[in-house]
């Protein structure tokens, strides 16, 4: 469903997909084969609460992109240093998952590029975002966030950060992202690995 309304992308060329992982990548790999592009992943770490770790007091990127939730931390008590442990550790989990997913392979160029922007969904948008902060600093000629699923106001907020957002759904009654689909099992690393595979030997045939 969300590759059909973003076929009205796929001749801008140069164009490429990028997925959050994990959960994004099998949602990102069907539009990369629907629209022929590239498929690579753009790797962002929630900073959990600790001992609550859905509970996201901000997100980081590759390249050193951090965006932290200043409210958030004030209401939660958090003293700056532990955010930084908070912000090293995952650090270091960010740069594990990127050779694991990538091996030896180099990231795709993203300048002056067309970038669709692919999550399973948004919650509270702090990983969305800090990729699209991030993302902007790699001068794409125009990016597009492309999600199947999240609140209308997430939505309003990555219209401003944003060239386009392409939201399936916005229920107004919503709390968790797994709510809105039939199967929602976890994302192996195998498998990140499998479908960017899967993608590159995809994009060496000539299209249907």
């Amino acid at each position: 469903m969300l590759s059909a309304r973003l076929v009205q992308f796929a001749n801008e060329k140069p164009l490429l997909v990028l997925a959050l992982p994990r959960g994004g990548v099998p949602i990102a790999f069907e539009v990369a084969i629907a629209l022929h592009a590239p498929l690579d992943v753009f790797l962002v770490r929630k900073l959990g609460f600790p001992g609550q770790e859905e509970l996201a007091i901000g997100a980081i990127a590759t390249g050193g992109a951090r965006l932290l939730n200043a409210a958030i931390i004030r209401s939660l008590h958090l003293p700056p240093e532990q955010v930084e442990e908070i912000t090293g550790r995952e650090t270091k989990e960010l740069e594990r998952r990127e050779h694991l997913y990538r091996g030896d392979r180099a990231a795709l160029n993203i300048d002056g590029h067309t970038v669709i922007l692919v999550d399973d969904g948004i919650a509270t948008g702090s990983s969305m975002r800090v990729a699209v902060t991030a993302l902007r600093q790699k001068n794409p000629r125009k990016l597009i966030v492309a999600i199947p699923v999240a609140p209308s106001s997430i939505c309003k907020q990555l219209q401003r950060e944003s060239d386009v957002v392409v939201c399936l759904s916005t229920p107004p009654d919503f709390y968790a992202v797994g709510e809105w689909y039939r199967e929602f099992s976890q994302v192996s690393d195998n498998a990140v690995h499998e479908l960017l595979d899967r993608a590159e030997s995809q994009l060496q045939q000539p299209p249907s």
